[in-house]
């Protein structure tokens, strides 16, 4: 089984229903199956032969999913570029991922071989045959690229299969959204080059209509949530924060909504609290990172009630907690957390020394700290080089932040540490804000609530806070910023 058979399936199942659709613009199950076979004829047509790759830089909207599946059908590696990237970076990434094509609108042009824009897809879709697309593909042959956060340093880039994709399509139906079918509605308003794409497949194979909103914007995304009327939304932790503060927001907004998933990034107990009262018990959490896209655990619904956990181990995937030499550690016991499975990457693009340290003992080495409670539950404490060691204790900045995104004027938070003479590292944090707050009252309010080993020093209000493409805020980005103020500051 492959995503060209999948497709054609669908086609063949569910005919003239809509399958996607993107403002006025609507295409059936047939005529998305129809236009993916054209185009994949239409690319190896104009010279690109299976396994080339080849990089989009296109908004939400029906070119885009189009071209992704057209080069599932011939064989061609996908590479997504973001239009939050700087052009640096997006260069970067064309020339680490030998892309030897490049999707894209007409005001963004670079240095590759082939450049295809809006009106070379819709030319390539007119004159190529809808004859189906003869490329067999094998599970362990290259269907994206897939380029980390950057959080650490530079971005690498994932190697990512076909069979790592019928793993999380597995993965996916049987674990994370296991009822959908005809007549339901998954709306998309995150990036699809991120994880909101990840659920596009899942939804067309079995005849759910996908709409696209081509840019994320709250008011504009209540309107549709109302209007769309979807039984599936995918956001990240801040965009459910930015929706659930505005003013339009109101209970009974989505009423057929079964499942409002998130990832990316860990969510703030206020904000899931917030998103429940509104929105109901649909909350369904599920954590996973490029090198195992999406399906490491997942939280349901009803589980939500663990605070701060990211659920268990889905149906199909390994996952333990080694210590610091690689020995697996009892429930209670913080250590790294470790997967294996089919969904887990073979490895980085170009980088074999990194490879074989991130899958060092046949697991996959996520650099998160976590521990399981006795009931199997998983509750991620933070990113290992995040810790902050104070006074020789450790100090998890997502503990800080939870507390401080409990203020009702906190928008936004980013916690850090910087060095000392004395403590080793003090803890410091940057905030955006919803309201009007002082340093001082955030500092009082942070004091009355944690440990004096995990009080912050100082809160620095700032007007954004650097995210990642996929939404995760940019700690060290933030240290390095403001460490030019700190030198005045205790």
């Amino acid at each position: 089984m492959d995503i060209g058979t999948l497709i054609r399936r669908a086609a063949r199942e569910f005919g003239d229903r809509p399958a996607v659709r993107c403002g006025e613009q609507t295409l059936s199950f047939v005529e998305f199956d129809e236009q993916t076979e054209r185009l994949a004829n239409g690319f190896l047509a104009a010279g690109l032969r299976p396994g080339d790759a080849v990089s989009l830089l296109l908004p939400n909207g029906i070119e885009l999913v189009v071209s992704y599946y057209a080069l599932a059908k011939a064989g061609l590696v996908r590479v997504g570029l973001n239009f939050r990237d700087t052009e640096d970076d997006q260069r970067y990434k064309l020339e680490d991922s030998g892309s030897r094509a490049l999707i894209t609108t007409e005001r963004f042009e670079h240095s590759v071989p082939m450049t295809f824009g809006p009106a070379e897809l819709r030319d390539l879709i007119a004159r190529s045959p809808a004859t189906r697309c003869e490329v067999q593909t094998r599970p362990e042959d290259l269907l994206r690229i897939g380029y980390t956060g950057g959080t650490t340093g530079r971005s690498k880039g994932v190697r990512l299969t076909y069979g790592i994709e019928m793993a999380l399509l597995r993965n996916y139906l049987v674990d994370l959204i296991p009822e959908v079918g005809p007549g339901d509605v998954m709306l998309h308003a995150a990036p699809l080059t991120h994880a909101s794409g990840s659920f596009f497949l899942p939804h067309l194979v079995r005849g759910a209509c996908n709409v696209l909103l081509a840019r994320f914007e709250p008011g504009e995304y209540l309107h549709q949530l109302a209007e769309v009327d979807p039984t599936c939304v995918f956001l990240v932790p801040t965009m459910i924060s930015m929706v659930i503060d505005h003013p339009q927001a109101r209970p009974g907004m989505a009423r057929s909504l079964r499942l409002l998933c998130y990832a990316a990034s860990p969510i703030a107990p206020s904000v899931a609290k917030r998103a429940a009262e509104l929105f109901g018990p649909v909350l369904n959490q599920t954590y996973g990172q490029a090198e195992a896209p999406m399906c490491i655990t997942l939280l349901r619904p009803h589980e939500h009630d663990r605070v701060g956990s990211a659920g268990r181990p889905y149906t199909f995937a390994e996952v333990e907690i080694h210590d610091a030499d690689g020995r697996p550690v009892p429930a209670g016991i913080e250590g790294e957390v470790v997967g294996r499975g089919d969904i887990v990457t073979p490895g980085y693009l170009n980088r074999p020394d990194e490879t074989g340290q991130t899958l060092r003992g046949g697991w996959l080495h996520t650099g998160d700290i976590g521990r399981f409670d006795d009931d199997g539950f998983l509750f991620l404490l933070d990113r290992m080089n995040d810790v902050i060691i104070s006074g020789g204790f450790n100090v998890y900045p997502r503990q800080v932040e939870d507390v401080l995104m409990s203020h009702p004027a906190v928008a936004e938070c980013a916690v850090f540490g910087t060095a000392d003479d004395r403590w080793g590292d003090i803890v410091r944090a940057a905030v955006t804000l919803k309201a009007p707050a002082t340093e001082a009252g955030l500092l009082e309010f942070a004091h009355e609530r944690l440990a004096g080993y995990r009080r912050p020093c100082s809160i620095t209000i700032l007007e954004q806070l650097p995210k990642s493409p996929a939404g995760k805020i940019l700690r060290r980005q933030v240290r390095d910023a403001l460490a030019a103020g700190f030198a005045a500051r205790p």
